[in-house]
């Protein structure tokens, strides 16, 4: 039988499960009462796993939840299409398909071959963890010109072989490859 976390256990970026249904904690808050006798409650902001909803919960500091039973397993990027995008698990070399509504924002930065983690909930894929920073290359860059940093003016725009558009140093080239957060979407330096 898996653990059982009381509310004042969990903490940041901690995984839970409540009534069937696993959570991401994005935040807690706990609330101690100045009053004798008065109870510990415990505020959490958190993300179903399953639907991606966020919402806000107050949990008494005594209550229980379960850990759920979240495996990561590595897998590698092949391609997306209508019925969603395709995943090759790096230990079964089963195809796993996650449509849109679990992909998020990584569409933005998934290469052919890139490992990724899919999170499985009761061994069925529920989303995917992103590695912190991915590699992508300059498909289309202005050239920076001359004088550009006088004003203050030290970044420009970039378009990425996935599509998305992030600032980059004046001194990237069309074809170069930098690092971009995965969190944040911002340049992370030369790869």
């Amino acid at each position: 039988m898996a653990a059982l976390l009381e509310a004042i256990e969990i903490k940041r970026k901690m995984f839970f499960e409540l009534e069937d249904v696993p959570y991401h904690c994005l935040d807690v808050e706990i609330s101690t009462p100045t009053a004798r006798g008065g109870q510990t409650l415990v505020r959490i902001k958190m993300r179903n796993l399953l639907t991606r909803a966020v919402f806000d919960k107050t949990f008494k500091a005594g209550d229980k939840f379960k850990e759920p039973d979240l495996v990561l397993t590595p897998a590698s990027y092949l391609y997306s299409d209508g019925e969603g995008s395709h995943f090759m698990d790096q230990e079964t070399y089963e195809t796993h398909t996650l449509g849109e509504s679990l992909m998020g924002d990584a569409l933005s930065y998934l290469t052919e071959g890139l490992i990724v983690q899919i999170q499985k909930f009761n061994g069925n894929p529920i989303g995917l963890q992103m590695p912190t920073t991915v590699e992508l290359e300059v498909t289309y860059t202005e050239p920076g010109a001359r004088g550009d940093t006088a004003s203050g003016n030290v970044t420009k725009p970039a378009k990425l072989e996935t599509g998305i558009e992030i600032k980059v140093p004046l001194f990237i080239k069309e074809g170069e490859k930098v690092k971009v957060s995965t969190e944040t979407g911002e340049f992370g330096g030369r790869a």
